[in-house]
């Protein structure tokens, strides 16, 4: 008889397979290229596909191309219990960035046929199309229609640079299903990540336990001055929109410093006008990046910078516009799924700590519509949408082992 106590999924296996899918789309550098609903994506959905159906699961496919794979409960009423993640990667992306969400929710499945485990309610594998948002936007197109963050038709008439729609490739590839999106219950989700950043390896710790997605805020800021000769102008009568902006943007880091434990400040796009060698910057435009665990903290930051932009523009008397870009709220995952995570981690005996997630994920849009969570391992230096992106297979089957035992405890394992 199987026990909770004893079960574990097939590490090997695991792996083997996730080498196997990222064969599709295989780069020089050790990478995969598979961007969403193109030939490679339609032989990766294929692959996972024909796995899915060898390890017995029923496959649906909804009319934005997401792929649902379903292992039957005892009590088929019950709304599933579903993990998953995607397989459409950055232009140079690595061999386990979503994939391994996918796949480790396949060996779920494939260690409860190996035990001839049953349970309550059924579990089903999906994977969302075109999380990355490399090829069409929005990011996250697949279950942000399945959510009704945004519409069918509007995901639909997303194009690519040369012009192809979502639906044109969606058609060609053949993954159009029948299914609207969102008629489709969701009783629980899980989603198995590598953590994309530092902290865990920092740490030294195996799983993270996360407990949210940071919200984002996004700005375009314009600061205005008078170019001029670098030459015969004197410092104390410069307009210097370049020096002003610098400084602003340094308060961009030390607001995210003002703002602990999760406060995340960036500038990562700058323009220079008229970007020349020996003319005084007369406008400067750059981007600003501000992220933090809850709406409130985002307000704050949102305030806060705004008030350093206000003293700056009036002691030095340039224009300092701040536009607002985007807006993407925060998003703490149920405190039941966060708890079976953390459970499932200390009876396996992994070292574990609370995390925030700085990325989107899936998971985001799929904690509007059910109770939530998300499992993190670590991945090499930190490093992600990179073709060297790494991770250990002791972590990898140490996280699937912790999906294993936190989906069961909401799909309610009956002994066989």
């Amino acid at each position: 008889m199987t026990s909770l106590q004893t079960l574990r999924v097939n590490g090997s296996r695991l792996w083997d397979s996730l080498m196997q899918l990222a064969r599709i789309g295989a780069t020089e550098k050790g990478g995969v290229c598979r961007l969403a609903l193109t030939d490679l994506d339609r032989q990766g959905r294929d692959l996972v596909t024909r796995w899915a159906r060898e390890a017995g699961l029923t496959v649906t496919v909804d009319q934005i191309g997401n792929v649902f794979m379903r292992r039957e409960g005892l009590n088929p009423a019950l709304p599933p219990v579903m993990t998953g993640s995607h397989i459409d990667t950055q232009p140079t992306g690595g061999k386990f960035d979503g994939n391994y969400g996918v796949l480790a929710g396949l060996e779920v499945v494939r260690t409860l046929n190996d035990h001839g485990v049953q349970t309550e309610a059924p579990i089903e594998v999906v994977f969302w199309t075109n999380e990355e948002g490399s090829r069409f936007v929005p990011v996250m197109m697949g279950s942000g229609v399945f959510a009704n963050a945004f519409t069918l038709d509007h995901a639909y008439a997303a194009t690519d640079v040369d012009g192809k729609s979502v639906k044109d490739e969606l058609t060609r590839i053949g993954y159009v299903g029948s299914q609207t999106p969102g008629d489709h219950p969701i009783g629980s989700y899980f989603e198995t990540h590598i953590e994309q950043g530092p902290v865990l390896e920092d740490h030294g710790k195996t799983i993270g336990v996360v407990t949210g997605v940071l919200g984002i805020r996004w700005y375009d800021c314009i600061v205005t001055g008078m170019e001029a000769h670098a030459g015969p102008t004197p410092m104390a009568l410069r307009k210097d929109a370049l020096q002003v902006a610098s400084r602003l943007m340094q308060e961009v880091v030390a607001c995210a410093h003002r703002h602990p434990p999760h406060g995340r400040g960036t500038v990562g796009m700058v323009q220079v006008h008229p970007n020349s060698r020996n003319v005084i910057p007369g406008r400067v435009k750059f981007s600003i990046d501000l992220r933090n665990a809850t709406d409130a903290l985002c307000e704050a930051m949102d305030a806060d910078i705004r008030a350093r932009a206000a003293a700056l523009a009036a002691e030095t008397g340039l224009s300092i516009e701040i536009h607002p870009v985007s807006a993407y709220p925060a998003q703490p995952f149920h405190g039941d799924c966060i708890q079976a995570v953390a459970s499932a981690a200390e009876a396996l005996g992994y070292s574990s700590m609370p995390v925030v997630s700085g990325a989107g994920h899936d998971a985001v849009y799929m904690a509007r519509l059910a109770p939530a969570g998300m499992i993190f391992i670590p991945c090499k230096d930190g490093i992600s949408h990179n073709e060297i992106e790494d991770a250990q297979p002791d972590h990898i089957e140490a996280g699937c082992n912790v999906l294993l035992r936190a989906m069961l405890e909401r799909a309610r394992l009956v002994q066989g």
